[in-house]
Parts: structure tokens; sequence; C-alpha cells
């Protein structure tokens, strides 16, 4: 992508970064006497939980299955409500709703798109001159950068609520001396292995907890509720099982999991290779033209660095930005529209959060992946300073 000329290049956001051990694990994969339901699948979720602390990892077919197996295997259902930040992706608000359960959305800190326990608070009150009261809590790390997980995990205990951390952007993060995903301070953590994480598996999740009922529950949900019992296996035949619940077909191929822990044995190559990219941004950014059209987002050395997220002075010119660098090929996105804005639940009548708004209105993701070359790097900085000059 480098060699390319500007007029033909391409630059994604983000993409998946396969190299040839990864290939040859999905091979011996396919080689293999098992391609789903095999040996692979415990290897990866050994692999997940010693690489997060959690003692307990389920891989699953997605980041949103993850999410919908984690709730529901904390018994959320009809008539409970789970306090979830608008910015974020859709799913972990639509998991609740799998459920039969409802989301209610709590603000975010208009200049880092977090929701501290502050703003979980600041819900949590809303909903209590209701006479309504939070079971969930679902703190989000966005771009790299885990959330206040420890203050929302007490403000969860007083509560008498769950915590289920969304860490589909933060897996090798850490604060406070937490990993991403330790489950040090929830009730269980998700992951998703989507193309343009750091760790890519073509789809897939995970569940992680500390939790060993939590953890059985999930594991059987994930494969339509059915358990195997040694005592009737004994009794009736090695081929009984039992279906003790109504549960789904979330389950994770082995060749998603070769692919998986091929890609997890390189994770802290790949969090090395986006923290330099994000310090050459860093750099570069710092000074005029581009000071006064947008700010960076701010040093943080644990974070896992999932995306490089500036935010511009208003709307219009972010939207002037974006059209710019798209028309130069460079794959510019926003990281996200707030949840209550999509129709499906701007109907039910959620109301505007102003620090989702202000957050939203200027947000925009650079390209960071590890395969992002110092050329087409600096093309992307070129052409950043080229837009701000044009509009001072």
């Amino acid at each position: 992508m480098g060699d390319q000329s500007s007029e033909f290049r391409k630059i994604p956001y983000a993409r998946q970064c396969i190299e040839d051990a990864d290939i040859e694990s999905v091979v011996a994969a396919l080689k293999s006497d098992f391609i789903t339901q095999g040996p692979r699948i415990e290897s990866f979720e050994k692999a997940l939980s010693e690489v997060t602390g959690a003692r307990y990892a389920i891989a699953v077919s997605s980041g949103t299955a993850a999410l919908h197996l984690s709730y529901q295997g904390l018994g959320l259902g009809k008539g409970d409500i789970g306090v979830v930040p608008a910015i974020t992706f859709a799913a972990t608000a639509n998991a609740l709703g799998y459920c039969g359960s409802t989301p209610a959305f709590c603000d975010v800190e208009s200049t880092s798109g977090l929701a501290t326990a502050v703003q979980f608070k600041g819900c949590i009150e809303k909903l209590e001159t209701n006479d309504l009261r939070a079971s969930l809590l679902a703190p989000v790390s966005y771009s790299g950068k885990l959330c206040d997980l420890e203050n929302i995990a007490e403000l969860a205990r007083g509560l008498g609520a769950y915590v289920v951390e969304d860490a589909a952007h933060s897996l090798g993060a850490v604060r406070g001396g937490s990993r991403s995903g330790s489950c040090d301070h929830s009730d269980a953590a998700i992951l998703s292995f989507h193309p343009v994480k750091h760790v890519c598996s073509g789809e897939g999740g995970a569940v992680l907890t500390n939790d060993s009922v939590l953890a059985r529950r999930v594991r059987n949900l994930r494969s339509h509720g059915i358990e195997k019992f040694e005592d009737q296996q004994r009794s009736e035949g090695g081929w009984t099982y039992a279906q003790t619940e109504l549960g789904w077909n979330y389950r994770m191929t082995d060749l998603q999991a070769s692919l998986g822990a091929s890609q997890l044995a390189r994770l802290d190559w790949n969090l090395a290779r986006r923290r330099e990219i994000v310090a050459r941004y860093q750099q570069r950014l710092a000074k005029e033209p581009f000071a006064s059209c947008f700010g960076r987002p701010s040093d943080a050395p644990d974070s896992s660095w999932h995306l490089y997220v500036i935010r511009f002075v208003s709307p219009e010119m972010r939207r002037a930005a974006y059209d710019f660098l798209q028309a130069r090929g460079i794959g510019v996105q926003v990281h996200y529209i707030p949840v209550y804005q999509h129709p499906y639940y701007k109907k039910a009548g959620h109301r505007e959060l102003p620090g989702a708004e202000t957050f939203y209105g200027s947000c925009l993701s650079l390209p960071l992946y590890p395969a992002l070359s110092d050329k087409d790097q600096e093309f992307v900085v070129d052409a950043l300073a080229e837009f701000c000059q044009s509009v001072q």
C-alpha cells in the first residue's frame, strides 16, 4: 500500500493483519480431524485467560453473542433495565433487547467518549425519580482506554446490580493495575475478534468471568442450552445429553480459534506497533495548522489504542474534514453515532445527552492498524494539514 501513488491510494481506518503463521495455523486446523467443536477452542480459551487474567474464557461466534450470553447468563429478562453509555456500538444495547430487557442510556465525557461513575450515577438517579431501578451497568472501554471500572463497580454494589464490561476495544489495556477483561471489577467482560480488533478470528468473541457458575451457564447457552451429565451417560449410554434450557448456536469453530490463537500470540507486537503509530500522530499533530482545527486524544501509555480519535472544533468542520479526506482515499470513520439517535431507539423517546452530542459532533477516527506504513501515515498527516490550511 505504501508504494501506491496518491492518486490510487486507499487507506482504511482499520484492517486485519494476516501473516503466514496465521495461514499455516488455519491450514493445520483444516487438515485435522476437527474443524468445529474441537480441541483448538479450549486451547484458545486458555490463552485468553492467561492474557487477560480472567479465570474463565468462553469463545463464541461474535462479540454480540458474547454480550447476549453474558446478560442472559446473569439472568436478565423482562422488566430489567441495563445502563449503557450512549457512545458505543449498538450491540451493547441491542443484546439487552434479546433478553427482553430495556436499555437506559447514560452520558459520556465530551472529550474522551468514556462514561465514568459520574455519568452512570446521573442516569441511575433519573431512573430512581421514576421509581425504576437498574439491574445491570454495562461500561464500555472506548478506543483502547479502560473506563472507570472500579468506581462503577462500587456504584453497582450499592444497587445490587451486575457489571458487564464491554472490552471489545481494549484487549491489552491496563488501568490501576487491572488488565482489560480481568473481571477484577466486573461480573463478566466481553471481547470481539472482528477483523478491525487487536485479535482477528474472522468473526468471533469471548465471554470472560471469574464466576464458575456463570461460566458453566454461558458454555451451555452457547450450544443450545445442552449439558452432558456423566451419571446419565454411564447409565443410559455415552450418546445421551440433556437440553436444560433454551439456548443458541453461538459456537466458535476450530478454524476461527486457530486464527485467533495465532493472532493472540502476536498481541504484544500489535500493541507496540499501535503505540508507535500513535506516538507519531501525537508528535506531528501537536502544532499548527492542526491545533486550531481539532484536539488530539490525551496521552495514555496503558491504552491498547484500538482507535485514534481527534475532535474537531465544530460539527461542520468535522463533516468537511471527513469529505475532504475520503475524497483523497483516506478511510476515516466516526465512532459512534449516539445509540439513542438510531430510529429503533428514537421511537422509544430516549432523550439527548449533552456530552454524547458534543463528542459525536466532533469525533473522527484516523487510520490506525499495525500494517499502516510510515509513508501512508505521513500521507494522512499531510492531507490533514492541507485541509486545516484550507479552512483558516
